[in-house]
C-alpha cells in the first residue's frame, strides 16, 4: 500500500509551490465538472422514510418532467421503456460551488437503467465531446445543451438522439464526491503506474477551485484515496483519454455504493445533510418513497460508454467524438441497457444520424449498420 505526503508544509500552511500552481490554473478558468450523480442518486434512493423530512434541502430548478422532449417510437419500444426508470445524471463545471442550472457545462453526463423488475442498475456514460443534435437545432458537442437550456435541455438531448424516455435528472458539482467520499471513510482503488501522478497533478486544480487542501499520493497501488484524491483519480484524461476517464468515475462510483450499504444510520444521515444541498433534482418525493423501498435490492450492474462506435475528429479545430452510424450506436445502448436484440431506431435518429455524417465526414461502415 503506497503512503500519502501531506501538500502542507510544517507551519500547517498550504504550499507556495501549491499556492503558485493554483493561480496559474485560476488564470485558466478551465474547470472540468466531475461528479457523484451515481452516488448522490443511491442516496436518494436510500433517504428512508426517516430521512424523508430532509428532502428540502435538494436544490428544485423548477423542471416539469412532464414536458422533457421525446421521440415518437413504436409501441413495442416503449413496452420495454416502460419496465425502466431511466435518470439522467450530470455532473457540472460549474465555478460557483451549489450553483446547478443553465450556464454550466455538464462534463460528466451518465445513464442510469433501473431494471424496475430486478432492481439492477446500469451505468452508460455519454462522452462529453460527442457530436449530437443539442436539441435546439444546433450540433456540437453534447455537454453543451445542459448550459443552453439547462438540465430540461440536456435531457432532451439524451431522448432525442438516443431514443429514450428520460424525465429526471441528478445534478451535482464534484464537491458532493468530495464530501460523501470522506464521510464513508475514503475508498481503496487500486492506482495503476501511469495513474498516479496525474492524481497528483489534478489535486492542484481541485485544490483551487474548492480551497480544501489533502494529501499527495507517493506511488502506485492499493490505497485509501480521500474525497480529494479519489475526485483528482476520476478526472484523469491523459491516461486512456475520455473513455479510461468516465471508466475511472463507474469505477469510483461501484465502490462507494458498495461502502455505503454498509454505512452506519449516522453517517448517512450526515452525509444527507451536507451533501443533499449541493443537489438537485426533479424526482418526486413520492418516486424517491417508492425507490426508497427497494433501497437494499439495488444493485450496480455491468456499465458502459457511448458512443461505442467512433471516431475521433476535428471541426474548426476543436476535438470531437463522431458517431460512426448514430443508428448501430442507438441500437447498441439499447441492447446493453435494455436487452433489446432486434431494436431499430425512430425516424427522428434517422434523421439526426444523415446530418451528423455530413458535418463531421464520418460516415458508416457497412458492417456497423448492418446494411
Amino acid at each position: 500500500m503506497a503512503a500519502n505526503t501531506k501538500a502542507r508544509n510544517g507551519k500547517g500552511r498550504p504550499d507556495r509551490r501549491l499556492t503558485k500552481k493554483q493561480k496559474k490554473l485560476r488564470r485558466r478558468r478551465k474547470l472540468i465538472g466531475i461528479l457523484a450523480a451515481e452516488l448522490l442518486l443511491l442516496l436518494l434512493l436510500g433517504v428512508g422514510v426517516w430521512g424523508l423530512g430532509k428532502l428540502d434541502k435538494i436544490q428544485d430548478l423548477g423542471v416539469d418532467a412532464d414536458k422533457v422532449e421525446m421521440n415518437d417510437m413504436e409501441d413495442a419500444t416503449e413496452e420495454v421503456l416502460k419496465g425502466y426508470t431511466n435518470i439522467a445524471l450530470f455532473g457540472l463545471d460549474t465555478r460557483e460551488m451549489g450553483e446547478l442550472g443553465a450556464g454550466n457545462r455538464s462534463d460528466t453526463i451518465i445513464i442510469a437503467s433501473i431494471n424496475n423488475e430486478t432492481k439492477e442498475v446500469r451505468l452508460a456514460s455519454i462522452f462529453r465531446d460527442t457530436y449530437l443534435n443539442r436539441a435546439d437545432d444546433t450540433y456540437g458537442k453534447c455537454n453543451a445543451a445542459y448550459r443552453a437550456g439547462g438540465p430540461n435541455q440536456a435531457m432532451a438531448m439524451l431522448n432525442t438522439n438516443l431514443d429514450l424516455n428520460i424525465k429526471y435528472f441528478v445534478s451535482v458539482d464534484f464537491l458532493a464526491l468530495i464530501k460523501t467520499i470522506d464521510l464513508l471513510g475514503g475508498i481503496e482503488v487500486d492506482v495503476q503506474d501511469n495513474e498516479w501522478e496525474w492524481v497528483n497533478n489534478y489535486m492542484y486544480e481541485t485544490t483551487a477551485v474548492t480551497g480544501e487542501y489533502g494529501l499527495f499520493l507517493d506511488g502506485p497501488g492499493l490505497q485509501t484515496l480521500s474525497g480529494l484524491q479519489a475526485t483528482s483519480y476520476c478526472r484523469i484524461r491523459a491516461v486512456g483519454n475520455d473513455f479510461g476517464r468516465t471508466e475511472r468515475q463507474r469505477k469510483v462510483i461501484t465502490l462507494i455504493a458498495q461502502k455505503a450499504k454498509s454505512a452506519s444510520l449516522g453517517t448517512i444521515n450526515q452525509i444527507i445533510d451536507e451533501v443533499f444541498p449541493l443537489i438537485a433534482t426533479n424526482i418526486p418525493k413520492a418516486e424517491m418513497i417508492k425507490m426508497a423501498a427497494s433501497m437494499m435490492s439495488y444493485d450496480i450492474g455491468e456499465t458502459g460508454g457511448f458512443p461505442t462506435l467512433r471516431e475521433d475528429v476535428k471541426i474548426n479545430g476543436a476535438a470531437i467524438v463522431a458517431p460512426a452510424d448514430l443508428v448501430a450506436n442507438v441500437k447498441e445502448l439499447h441492447k446493453f441497457l435494455f436487452n433489446e436484440e432486434d431494436y431499430y431506431p425512430s425516424p427522428t435518429v434517422l434523421r439526426f444520424n444523415e446530418e451528423i455524417a455530413s458535418q463531421t465526414g464520418v460516415y458508416a461502415k457497412e458492417e456497423d449498420s448492418g446494411t
